[in-house]
């Protein structure tokens, strides 16, 4: 056999088996490698570069050796997961930069830090003021996670004292003009809604580069040509429009009507209805 086929063989059999073990270890393995997991991501590579180069009678030794190399990486794994301190010591602990508003400079050294590298950390997290945090806390993966300050911190419905109705995934049914079928039985829609709501914007399905509904059911679509300006969905403004009217017209009543009783009703009804109203206003201008 030549040895520009051989290799070619080599290469494609290394291929699988690095996809196969790296998909063994995990998606963790890709997206945040601690310490010992770089190492092997460097080492599997190279042994998968040798079974593929090597001319050698015995390159199958490098599969051997790639193969203990995953073994081990999963037996570490498999610790971690068991044992705290084990994680403590392989991946090391978080370290406090920044604790009640104040800089810690030996653990900055310790981690090899300077004063510039943190504060360009806080400026991606839009931070201009060390001032503005009140805690951060380098994680073992080298991130850097921070708590601002309480009056610095986002308005949230929670500090309003409002309650809101839980948030669902926006589910994806058309996807280059194409009708997603499992999304949309999954939110109880059909293609006849979605065929309808696209004929009330005026888009024909073939011009949909992407459409997704929202947990209230609303449509939004990206066309394929961005010269066209698609019009937002209206039925939570035209909701509250109509409980709106619904008040003023039973306020109305009552001041219209001259039977006590009728007049006491429409009072009581259009101060429930207010009431209503109130409580579903946040969900409906969102």
């Amino acid at each position: 056999m030549p040895d520009w086929l051989l290799i070619a063989l080599r290469t494609l059999l290394a291929i699988v088996i690095l996809f196969g073990m790296t998909k063994l270890l995990g998606k963790r393995q890709v997206s945040q490698l601690s310490f010992f997991e770089y190492i092997t991501g460097i080492t599997i590579g190279s042994l998968a570069a040798y079974i593929s180069l090597d001319l050698d009678a015995r390159w199958y030794l490098g599969i051997v050796s790639l193969s203990v190399w995953v073994a081990v990486t999963l037996g570490i794994e498999f610790l971690q997961l068991k044992s705290k301190k084990a994680r403590d010591f392989i991946d090391s602990r978080s370290t406090v930069l920044i604790k009640d508003g104040k800089i810690m400079e030996e653990n900055l050294k310790k981690e090899r830090l300077t004063t510039d590298e943190l504060m360009e950390q806080l400026r991606k997290k839009n931070i201009f003021q060390a001032a503005n945090v009140e805690f951060a806390v380098m994680e073992p993966s080298g991130d850097i996670n921070v708590l601002l300050t309480k009056e610095n911190q986002p308005l949230t419905p929670k500090h309003l004292g409002i309650k809101v109705a839980p948030e669902q995934e926006p589910q994806t049914v058309i996807m280059d003009g194409k009708i997603m079928d499992e999304p949309l039985a999954t939110i109880g829609l059909s293609r006849e809604w979605l065929n309808t709501e696209l004929e009330t914007i005026g888009v024909a399905i073939e011009n949909v580069f992407l459409g997704q509904v929202d947990s209230y059911g609303q449509l939004y679509v990206d066309l394929f040509d961005d010269q066209i300006v698609v019009p937002k969905p209206q039925k939570k403004a035209s909701l509250l429009a109509t409980l709106k009217k619904c008040e003023a017209d039973l306020e109305m009543f009552s001041l219209s009507t001259r039977a006590p009783k009728a007049k006491k009703m429409y009072e009581e009804c259009a101060k429930d209805l207010e009431r209503v109203i109130e409580e579903i206003k946040p969900l409906l201008i969102r």
